[in-house]
């Protein structure tokens, strides 16, 4: 399924690490792509551009963040198939919304609480449509699609639906203890 497989980093013990263990890293990222506000469309637009100065293109990418433990070679092999089935631009894995999103609130600059949308404040919840969010993993895009637009599929996008259990981002040590505890709901 992978062609190749790269390690973006900067680091240089990251680098040595990843080709350890037998991933590729053909060139270190920039110092442009390598600070606390990179965003990924950067880094992965610099990935794509310096592979072609290489003389490597890929028709497809798959792009995997370092923070979520929950992917594995089953959900990228069933996105891709996604991805080819439907002949889509992008495929994103998405988690539904614990709670709907048109009920969101908001605490104003005087502390005080107001609905984003009053609108929804007397809908029952269930009644309401379900919202999804990016599950923060991985996503599949076709290189020049992304190349064209920066974005991960602008025309055709799919979604790749996971449970809230299959879903954690890793920023913070409770985010890391709310890891472990889906780990073993899940590992059981």
């Amino acid at each position: 399924m992978f062609g190749e497989v790269m390690v973006s980093t900067d680091d240089v013990e990251i680098a040595n690490v990843a080709k350890e263990f037998g991933a590729d890293v053909p060139f270190l990222r920039s110092r442009k792509n390598s600070d606390d506000v990179a965003i990924i469309a950067d880094v992965l637009s610099e990935v794509l551009t310096e592979f072609k100065r290489l003389g490597k293109e890929f028709n497809y990418v798959c792009c995997i963040y370092a923070t979520s433990p929950f992917v594995t070679s089953a959900k990228l092999r069933a996105s891709y198939d996604l991805l080819i089935r439907e002949n889509a631009d992008s495929v994103v894995p998405v988690v539904k919304f614990g709670f709907p999103i048109q009920r969101a609130m908001r605490i104003d600059n005087r502390g005080n609480l107001d609905y984003v949308w009053p609108e929804n404040a007397k809908t029952r919840s269930q009644d309401l449509e379900p919202m999804y969010h990016d599950a923060g993993q991985f996503f599949w895009a076709r290189s020049e699609v992304f190349l064209r637009s920066m974005e991960v599929g602008q025309s055709k996008r799919v979604p790749f639906l996971l449970s809230e259990v299959e879903v954690q981002d890793i920023d913070n040590e409770v985010d890391w203890e709310l890891a472990s505890m889906k780990y073993k709901l899940i590992s059981k």
